[in-house]
């Protein structure tokens, strides 16, 4: 078993559409997490292991101002992130407020943590990229996160995007968007989507060399035994 570093590291390296196919393989097909996009069109893929921020949609004597210094608000949990994770904020789809800004931004980064995931938005977008913080959401939202969110607790099961998310899952966005890895399984993801990409790209050349789909994608036994023999 690798630590976390070297899994993050490992996990990088392959992508969410490799790793949607590997997990689909197992049975698991509600893994993709629905309705966000990378807030930058260059940012890097990144992987770590989830903390997870708990909302409800926001009432009056909930979501107050006095309500985001306290003990149990976003500030709070971000002060307890350990460097490496990756916030996942359960916005319910919602776009009513927005789960952080830049100034939010700037310190989940000077705390190393890793990115963002959530299905709401955020705000002070233009101030956020500049941050260089790591964001997967569904876009811009000027609101305040009381305008629409009640925070009421860190590291509890929260469903994102449709997606049943627990702490410690391991979660890997990219171009494509993000996708949960259960962590009793990540091991086994791992090694089997490193194995996937090595074939596919053996699959590539092979269709630059002019070879037919037939039997190449998804591979015949012939066509297997020619990659393995290839792959020495």
């Amino acid at each position: 078993m690798t630590d976390g570093s070297q899994t993050a590291t490992a996990l990088a390296q392959v992508s969410v559409a490799t790793v949607t196919m590997v997990l689909l393989k197992r049975g698991m097909r509600s893994v993709w997490i629905r309705g966000l996009a990378p807030l930058r069109p260059d940012q890097a893929r990144i992987a770590g292991p989830a903390f997870t921020l708990r909302y409800i949609p926001a009432r009056e004597d909930l979501a107050t101002l006095d309500s985001m210094a306290g003990p149990t608000s976003t500030r709070a949990a971000i002060e307890a992130m350990p460097e490496g994770c990756i916030a996942v904020a359960d916005a319910r789809g919602s776009s009513d407020g927005a789960m952080i800004g830049d100034i939010l931004a700037a310190r989940m980064h000077r705390r190393g943590v890793a990115g963002l995931v959530t299905d709401g938005g955020v705000r002070d977008s233009a101030g956020v990229r500049e941050t260089g913080f790591p964001v997967w959401c569904s876009g811009a939202v000027a609101p305040p996160s009381i305008a629409g969110h009640s925070f009421v607790g860190w590291n509890q099961p929260i469903a994102c995007g449709g997606v049943a998310i627990l702490p410690g899952d391991w979660i890997l966005a990219d171009s494509d968007g993000a996708v949960v890895v259960p962590r009793d399984l990540v091991q086994a993801v791992l090694e089997a989507a490193h194995a996937q990409e090595q074939q596919e790209a053996w699959i590539v050349k092979e269709v630059a060399r002019g070879q037919p789909l037939t039997g190449l994608y998804p591979m015949s036994d012939e066509t297997r035994a020619r990659y393995e023999a290839d792959k020495g």
